[in-house]
């Protein structure tokens, strides 16, 4: 029985149905099984070179060392010439969400702007005010 990918890959399909660089990033996970796909994800199709980007230079070295095998198994997932090469990225530094480093002050206890409890409405009325009033 043949994969579905490889069905895909060969039928002449209109693009908007499934495309060729949908079809080689859905063909990563199965390509390198789940412990490398947590550590890596592929982001696009580039001519017929699968770009991926990794977590650090360690899997990049890693991978780069296993990209013969790894081809085999995506050419074997959706078969020969979409993908001819894969290129290895690190990923860009993820920063965290940040946490404010002062506490904003409320409006003073006399303004009518005290009264409403939504920040964010707040603001918008303080700042039309003054616009209003500029």
């Amino acid at each position: 029985m043949e994969r579905a990918g490889r069905l895909f890959g060969r039928l002449k399909l209109p693009g908007d149905i499934v495309s060729t660089d949908d079809l080689a990033r859905a063909s990563w996970p199965a390509a390198v099984g789940k412990k490398i796909a947590a550590h890596s994800v592929a982001v696009g199709l580039v001519r017929s070179r699968l770009v991926v980007e990794v977590e650090d230079i360690v899997w990049q070295r890693q991978l780069n060392a296993l990209r013969g095998q790894i081809l085999r198994n995506i050419h074997r997932a959706v078969g020969a010439g979409i993908v001819d090469d894969i290129e290895f990225r690190p990923m860009g530094e993820r920063r965290a969400p940040q946490r404010a480093e002062t506490v904003r002050s409320l409006p003073a206890a006399g303004d009518e702007a005290g009264a409403i409890a939504d920040p964010v409405l707040r603001r918008v009325y303080i700042a039309s005010r003054k616009k209003a009033t500029a």
